[in-house]
């Protein structure tokens, strides 16, 4: 019998019980997450963190008694395993960067959550970093891609000299730009199509593609694509 593949087990850390609601039911449908549990305040975040070990929490910043900058560097010391992904109103390029130097690995905004969480969460999986919508490019390229080689992990490297992509994205890209539709291109990932839409409307924005056309075109041109 077939054993079925482990979750990857998210706790969700907000102070208002609507959030935490339509994050569970937007996570939970997905295959292979799990939310393991909601905390509503820094210290019972960091409570259930120290028992449950989780893969990763998705926090809002401004919670009642802790900082969330403190809140983020507290949930590496207790579980250095613990990803963490940060889920705000607040539209920053300075905060994302302190939240990204406290340990966080991702920065989305909540008016981003319904067509960019799942594809930050996606490459969080995968120890690369995401920036919210008109973040992206900016904080890829001046964050991500500017520390020298010994600081960044391997898998956050430029895959294309000038582009801000991650190597996942290219990823998307060529199997897009290769004629697959997204239900095949989400199979041949491990990831839900809703993911895979999420990846390719932040790759869109990201590199300002207006058409799909010119996602195919960008793939040829650098030889992302066999003719």
């Amino acid at each position: 019998m077939a054993v079925a593949s482990k979750s990857y087990r998210i706790l969700v850390a907000d102070d208002h019980a609507v959030v935490r609601r339509g994050l569970r039911a937007l996570l939970d449908a997905q295959m292979g997450l799990e939310v393991c549990a909601e905390a509503s305040n820094g210290a019972e975040t960091l409570e259930f963190v120290a028992k449950m070990r989780p893969d990763m929490v998705v926090l809002d910043l401004t919670m009642p008694e802790m900082n969330g900058l403190d809140v983020i560097r507290s949930i590496k010391q207790v579980s250095p395993s613990t990803a963490v992904l940060v889920l705000t109103m607040h539209f920053s390029e300075e905060l994302a960067r302190e939240v990204l130097r406290a340990g966080a690995l991702a920065y989305v905004l909540k008016s981003d959550a319904d067509s960019e969480l799942l594809a930050a969460i996606d490459h969080v999986r995968h120890n690369q970093h995401f920036f919210t919508g008109a973040l992206a490019a900016t904080m890829a390229n001046t964050f991500v891609n500017g520390p020298s080689a010994e600081e960044v992990p391997p898998t956050d490297h430029r895959p294309l000299p000038g582009s801000p992509l991650t190597h996942r994205e290219v990823e998307v890209i060529q199997l897009l730009a290769e004629g697959k539709s997204n239900k095949e291109a989400a199979l041949e990932l491990g990831v839900s199509t809703r993911t895979l839409e999420s990846h390719r409307t932040h790759i869109m924005h990201k590199m300002d593609f207006r058409s799909f056309s010119e996602l195919v075109r960008f793939a040829v041109r650098n030889n992302l694509v066999d003719l």
